[in-house]
């Protein structure tokens, strides 16, 4: 790899860094300046938040602030409880988190995220995030699905380092 890839592949990897201690932090200020101004998230599914939001403003907004933590306890939101950067190269970052909180509706809100972050110029240009999208809908948008929770009889391993 040469000098000026490896570089930009470190400054990434701090972005990403910055990304999950942010969110663990629960500073949302320091998230927000770590995107740009006309940053496209990305959401999977076909719940009130997925879909693909555009701009700084509508991301921190009306999805952030509205769709997902204003549904939260707040004072038991910690998002990035536990994170992992899986990978990074001269356009991309790719971690996984857990987190969350108790959900307004008396529900546990604690996710699993994967994100593919798009970076450029040290900032976030596009997220796409990967979650589960029944407890999106159980939680956040008090909608059980039929089945509703259950314990995962082969649940996920969180990565060690």
């Amino acid at each position: 790899m040469s000098a000026g890839k490896d570089a930009v592949v470190a400054a990434n990897r701090k972005v990403a860094e910055q990304f999950y201690i942010a969110l663990e932090e629960g500073d949302f200020d320091t998230l927000a300046a770590l995107h740009s101004e006309d940053v496209a998230f990305n959401l999977l599914g076909s719940t009130p938040v997925s879909g693909r939001w555009e701009g700084k403003a509508e991301c921190f907004g009306p999805l952030v602030a509205d769709g997902v933590v204003g549904k939260l306890v707040p004072e038991t939101v910690q998002f990035s409880r536990k994170w992992r950067i899986m990978c990074v190269d001269e356009n991309r970052a790719v971690g996984i988190m857990y987190g969350g909180g108790m959900g307004n509706n008396g529900h546990e809100y604690l996710q699993t995220y994967c994100q593919i972050m798009t970076i450029r110029d040290g900032k976030i240009i596009e997220l796409h995030e990967f979650f589960d999208t029944a407890l999106v809908e159980l939680v956040l948008n008090d909608n059980p699905t039929a089945k509703g929770p259950s314990e995962v009889a082969r649940p996920f391993a969180f990565p060690e380092d």
